[in-house]
């Protein structure tokens, strides 16, 4: 053989990996005869090491974009009775994410004694969607060496003036931490160690490669590897304070009786946010009119057709006359045809301290959730504690509002506490169903399960509004925060009850102003500070634009807060420092 001269490699196979055992034949048989039978072969070899960086993706952004993530049956049914099964995650949908399937394909391919190693995104490590998968990992391994090279850009971002990620060592490639994960698996049985490595907070991409240059190997870790013992909920990092446990969920799904709410719900879904929300509900109407006439249009243009194409092939994809979901494909296809008087305006909590107009309806919003219960007309008066959702990047958070709660009002999905939930006695005749008259608030609060345990020793004049606020100033509280902050990432809140009634009732007042000033800012009275240019509302203003406009602020003087130069026009005196402090 000459050198230089091109000879082939005879375990290169073209393939789809995770498709490789789905099935005996791939769809490009036929077509690559020698690519087919060096795949049949790599399937009846004895594989003991695996290498890879796989890709990451959960599922496609938007319907819109029409191209789902593939099926695989037999590795998806293998992750739902591992990974899946013995998670205690209420959503699982991030288990089946293209790197965990990876790990779940490379475990099964490694019949007997071998190594896998990757480079992955290294949300799987903390978050509580993968404590399935630590748990299996744990059990199907004898050594777990993990590399954490951090990089989550979003949690610089959302907690400002951190760095503690540090860039991406794929720089702009990728948004997520990676880590670099090796298992290890030996036919005897033994424990299993889980060796961990943090590469160091706030290191520059080329510090982090020379890093792990410099280290060569594992071996060159050496004794900077931390030895990590897994908790009883599969945590590896950050584990929780183990106190937590003992205090009375904030709700449960599987049980809805032992819990202090009887049910939660996330917040409205539109899937159309361009449409079904506006500061203005004239312009809100309008948008939704012309989304219904374009749906509408679409359904005759569909029904005169013949039919031949699926509704996803045969409509047209256009963003700035609608965005398609899966609703709305099955409303085409079974003929639903549109109309405005099936929903209705009302108000909306959108983002933190910001209202808006949203148009509530099944058809036009893409999941409604439980909301229709909570909120079943305009009048329908009702109070909610908001709080992010499991995972949150940027913490814990609370939030009460009176009104239809966004699904991202907080990060990761607002989970929605209510004080009252409607039912009438037969059932809900839908969404504004004809029986929404007949409807009555009944309470949210589970007070059984709490006269039977939190609250055994204080008296029956307790009521839901008090345990409403009691919730929400602990979930406020400093102390608390601090203390279960690694708990509060990973699961929904429990609440400690005290059993002396003076700090009961002190906390039960501190929720109602705080909840009072959260809810009502609208028109909470306002800060006693001064206009320089004197009362506002008197002046007679020929140019608003002009005179308000605003190009930088600064502060009148240096070193002193509490007077800031608004604009030539403006100046704000008399501020409280403690202004500043909040977030």
């Amino acid at each position: 053989v000459k050198e230089n001269q091109y000879q082939s490699f005879d375990g290169m196979v073209l393939t789809d990996t995770f498709q490789l055992y789905e099935q005996d034949k791939d769809m490009i048989a036929n077509l690559l005869p020698d690519n087919s039978e060096r795949r049949t072969k790599q399937k009846t070899r004895d594989i003991t090491v695996i290498v890879g960086n796989p890709p990451y993706s959960a599922g496609q952004s938007s319907a819109n974009d029409n191209a789902a993530n593939a099926r695989y049956e037999n590795l998806d049914k293998k992750i739902e009775s591992t990974y899946a099964a013995r998670s205690s995650a209420t959503s699982v949908k991030d288990i089946y994410d293209s790197y965990i399937r990876a790990f779940r394909w490379a475990s099964d391919r490694i019949k007997g004694s071998g190594v896998v190693a990757f480079v992955t995104g290294s949300g799987w490590l903390e978050k509580s969607f993968a404590d399935g998968m630590r748990a299996s990992l744990v059990d199907e391994y004898s050594s777990i060496f993990v590399v954490n090279l951090r990089g989550d850009i979003r949690k610089n971002m959302l907690n400002k003036g951190s760095n503690s990620e540090g860039e991406n060592v794929f720089g702009s490639g990728s948004m997520s931490g990676i880590s670099i994960t090796i298992l290890v698996k030996k036919e005897t049985s033994h424990e299993t160690q889980i060796k961990y490595f943090d590469i160091g907070k706030g290191l520059s991409k080329k510090q982090k490669l020379d890093a792990l240059v410099n280290l060569h190997s594992v071996n060159g870790i050496g004794d900077k590897f931390e030895l990590i013992e897994p908790d009883n909920e599969n945590d590896w990092l950050n584990q929780g304070d183990k106190r937590f446990n003992g205090f009375l969920p904030i709700g449960n799904k599987k049980n809805p009786t032992d819990a202090i709410f009887r049910t939660y719900s996330l917040g409205i879904a539109t899937g159309r946010d361009v449409w079904c929300h506006n500061f203005s509900r004239q312009k809100l109407m309008q948008n939704c009119s012309l989304l219904i006439d374009f749906f509408n249009n679409e359904l005759e243009r569909y029904k005169s057709s013949n039919q031949t194409k699926s509704v996803k092939d045969f409509v047209k994809v256009d963003l700035s006359k609608m965005s398609w979901n899966r609703n709305a494909f099955q409303d085409l296809e079974k003929g639903e045809k549109y109309s405005i008087g099936k929903g209705m305006p009302v108000n909306s909590l959108y983002r933190p301290f910001i209202k808006s107009n949203l148009y509530f309806s099944k058809e036009l919003n893409a999941m409604t959730y439980q909301m229709g219960k909570f909120f079943p007309k305009k009048a329908s008066r009702n109070k909610l504690i908001c709080i992010s959702g499991v995972g949150s990047r940027n913490g814990f958070s609370a939030l009460v509002t009176d009104c239809i709660p966004d699904l991202n009002l907080m990060e990761a999905g607002a989970q929605s506490f209510p004080l009252f939930i409607y039912e009438d006695s037969s059932s809900l005749n839908g969404l504004f169903g004809t029986n929404i008259s007949d409807l009555s608030p009944k309470d949210g609060i589970n007070l059984t399960r709490l006269a039977e345990s939190a609250l055994e020793t204080f008296d029956e004049n307790i009521s839901s509004e008090d345990l409403f606020h009691y919730v929400y100033a602990i979930l406020h509280s400093p102390e608390y925060r601090r203390l279960f902050e690694n708990n509060l990432s990973k699961t929904l809140p429990r609440i400690p009850f005290t059993k002396r009634k003076e700090i009961f009732f002190e906390f039960v007042d501190a929720g109602l102003k705080l909840g009072n000033l959260h809810c009502d800012y609208e028109v909470a009275v306002p800060f006693d500070v001064h206009i320089k240019q004197g009362n506002l509302d008197l002046t007679s203003i020929e140019d608003p634009k002009s005179f308000f406009r605003v190009e930088k602020m600064k502060f009148a003087k240096k070193g002193d807060k509490s007077s800031v130069i608004y604009n030539k026009n403006i100046t704000i005196e008399n501020i409280p420092l403690e202004a500043y402090e909040y977030v």
